[in-house]
């Protein structure tokens, strides 16, 4: 799709401008004074900064305890004092950061891998090594982010740092080229595609990094029209997997990851091919990967989440306003400049990719300018190509996931559904918990939040063993069926498939928003094994008074068919989950009385 845009280039490659380099001083001084004032002031708080020691001993321990999230914060931390100490020179333009930004510099070349430990392999999937091997760098999400923050920052301050030193800029160059481009032309890492194996958002952000690094280099490489078709091929095979609606199988956090990192590879292949590529933003899947953060969105903070995903997704910045100036989507740029201008870290603060930072600085007026009361109401949406349902009215908001157990970033939910009501969590998907080993081991599934029972889903005992949901694509919904319209839409499915007992014949679940009214769940088993019991994910602590739930202030459930109701705290302790669940959530545990249960949830 890519590739062939580019079969025919007429011009030379030239050289991408991300943004204007601090020497260009009319573009840095006559940006609004209050945005200068923060930049400046956040720079300041990294002023004679002490860059986080990093340790051979750091590097081992995710092997050792499987922790990894010792070392990243490190290693972030120095790349977000860097690129911060960087913004607050583009500004000045003085002096006063560059001892700061050089230690950065320095630092940051000494670092013997740029790789995470929990990344350090050659093969997908294969067991990490304990240490690199510095002969043979690998190129992983954060291998690839560090070339493009050290690429822009010594495209920004070129000039400044070769006042000081050439060498300053030759050794960024060397590290550069060492560690990212040979690598990348001599080797194929997995995430680059072979047409083969599934890819997912690492083919874009990775390649977007790299597209960076090399087309900010200020030479006539002949190597760049190499590294371009090979990068057009990656974004190709990462299309061929996206369905023609657009849904990103990882959910709305990883569409960050997946959807805006493909507008930014467009966006680099655009500006160092004389727009070779700007017929792509007219692509219908494009456009519809570029609207799917808006059909995801349930309300302020709030998204629809599955899989790895979290509910609190993050806000809007540039990129997302971006993509929808340049596939002409008028809601999507009302969606964003609304939430940038809500946003409580509009300026990235804690962003260490650089070019994402100048984006949003030098979009920044026209999103705090645009007019968002243009911004329709999100739509009722069925995105087949995963299977997710959504459907809404002025208070309540249902979604239900009909695919299978074989997504990136995987949990086994088919047929969970989640609930909100006035814009707050009723019926809850919980996430996930900080990333460690195990999270993309052979054991993820021993994960609690990986397991069906622990999503709005029944669960089968025979004989005091529980049978859940498995893992893969066989584990599946089958017979599913749908209606969107204005007075009610409904969803039905069998997810007797997604367990791997055969003695569950089937377990059909229908699902229907009767708007302005209430949310209808219907539950009906055939099979061999006891009636099961239906877990109910709930954030506020809930009230059961015989067949009623009452969830907090928000709402209630009306159950019949069942025979018994209790209901478990759960208690809330890892540090990913606080940033979506900032208390104890609940359980509670429907049991099944005969073969058909019904909920209203209102």
């Amino acid at each position: 799709m890519i590739s062939e845009l580019i079969n025919d280039l007429k011009d030379p490659l030239s050289d991408f401008i991300p943004c204007p380099p601090a020497l260009k001083r009319s573009s840095w001084i006559t940006l609004p004074e209050d945005l200068k004032s923060r930049l400046v002031h956040s720079a300041e708080t990294y002023l004679k900064f002490d860059y986080p020691s990093l340790t051979a001993v750091d590097f081992m321990e995710f092997s050792k305890t499987g922790n990894r999230s010792h070392y990243e914060e490190k290693q972030f931390k120095r790349r977000i004092a860097l690129s911060t100490l960087v913004l607050g020179e583009c500004i000045e333009y003085k002096g006063r950061f560059l001892d700061d930004i050089i230690n950065g510099v320095y630092i940051i070349c000494e670092e013997n891998a740029w790789q995470l430990p929990a990344h350090n392999s050659y093969l997908r999937d294969s067991p990490q090594s304990i240490l690199p091997d510095i002969t043979r760098p690998v190129i992983d999400l954060f291998a690839a982010e560090t070339g493009a923050v050290l690429s822009m920052t010594e495209y920004l301050l070129r000039d400044a740092l070769t006042r000081i030193s050439p060498f300053l800029n030759k050794m960024v160059n060397k590290n550069l080229e060492e560690r990212i481009i040979t690598p990348y032309l001599s080797n194929h890492f997995w995430w680059m595609g072979d047409g083969l194996t599934p890819m997912n958002n690492w083919t874009v952000w990775c390649t977007q990094n790299i597209l960076l690094t090399a087309f900010t280099r200020g030479s006539n490489d002949s190597r760049k029209e190499q590294i371009l078709r090979k990068a057009c091929k990656s974004i190709d095979y990462f299309l061929e997997e996206y369905g023609e609606d657009g849904c990103c199988d990882e959910g709305a956090q990883y569409y960050r990851h997946a959807g805006l990192c493909l507008f930014n590879c467009l966006e680099i292949i655009n500006g160092i091919s004389n727009h070779a590529c700007s017929s792509a933003f007219k692509i219908n899947k494009i456009k519809n990967i570029a609207s799917y953060i808006v059909n995801v969105h349930v309300d302020t903070i709030y998204y629809l989440n599955f899989a790895d995903c979290s509910p609190i997704a993050g806000r809007c910045n540039a990129r997302e306003f971006l993509f929808g100036k340049r596939t002409g989507n008028k809601d999507l740029m009302a969606f964003a400049a609304s939430d940038y201008q809500n946003s409580e870290d509009p300026l990235l603060e804690e962003e260490h990719n650089l070019f994402y930072r100048t984006q949003t600085i030098f979009s920044h007026t026209d999103m705090l300018s645009f007019n968002n009361k243009s911004m329709i109401h999100p739509k009722d949406f069925w995105y087949e190509s995963v299977g997710i349902f959504i459907t809404r009215d002025k208070h309540l908001y249902l979604a239900v996931k009909a695919g299978d157990n074989n997504d990136s970033h995987n949990h086994n939910d088919t047929g969970s559904f989640t609930v909100y009501k006035n814009g707050k969590p009723f019926l809850i998907d919980i996430g996930v918990e900080t990333y460690t080993k195990k999270t993309f081991s052979p054991n993820r599934y021993d994960i609690w939040t990986m397991q069906s029972r622990y999503h709005n889903l029944p669960s089968f005992w025979d004989k005091g063993v529980e049978l859940v949901q498995h893992n893969g694509s066989q584990y599946k919904a089958k017979q599913v069926s749908h209606q969107l319209n204005s007075a009610s839409s409904f969803i039905t499915l069998d997810i007797g498939d997604a367990y791997p007992d055969k003695r569950i014949h089937s377990y059909q679940r229908t699902a229907v928003l009767n708007k302005d009214e209430n949310i209808t769940i219907t539950d009906h088993y055939e099979g061999d094994i006891p009636c099961p019991v239906l877990s109910l994910m709930v954030w506020d602590e809930p009230l059961i008074r015989e067949h009623t739930i009452t969830v907090g202030n928000l709402g209630c459930i009306q159950i019949t068919g069942c025979s018994h109701i209790q209901k478990e705290k759960i208690p809330i302790t890892d540090n990913r989950l606080k940033t979506a669940w900032n208390q104890e959530i609940y359980r509670v545990l429907v049991t099944m009385y005969h073969q058909d249960l019904t909920l209203i949830i209102q």
